[in-house]
């Protein structure tokens, strides 16, 4: 179900604190963030937010095609493993 129209998109209070600073350098410190479920908003364009996955925190540069999806949606969480086509012990 998605978020009511009568309520603002879901930013997290304190990562909202964080790239809303008057006089900031966008390009120059990455923001780090356990958030994936906030929302990205115009404000966000410009920066670079490392984003966890559940291991590791990955660097995301926010672009204006983002705009209105979840942070969480850039970031892989799964990293999928293939078996070896000439491995020896498959071939029996």
């Amino acid at each position: 179900m998605t978020r009511s129209i009568k309520k603002n998109p879901f930013v997290a209070n304190h990562l909202f604190l964080k790239f809303n600073k008057p006089g900031d350098i966008r390009h120059k410190k990455i923001i780090i963030t356990w958030s994936r479920a906030s929302t990205i908003i115009p404000a966000m364009i410009g920066y670079t937010f490392a984003i966890y996955n559940g291991k590791d925190h990955f660097p995301i540069y926010i672009q204006d095609r983002m705009v209105g999806h979840k942070l969480g949606e850039f970031v892989p969480t799964i990293n999928l493993v293939r078996h070896a086509l000439n491995d020896n012990k498959t071939k029996k």
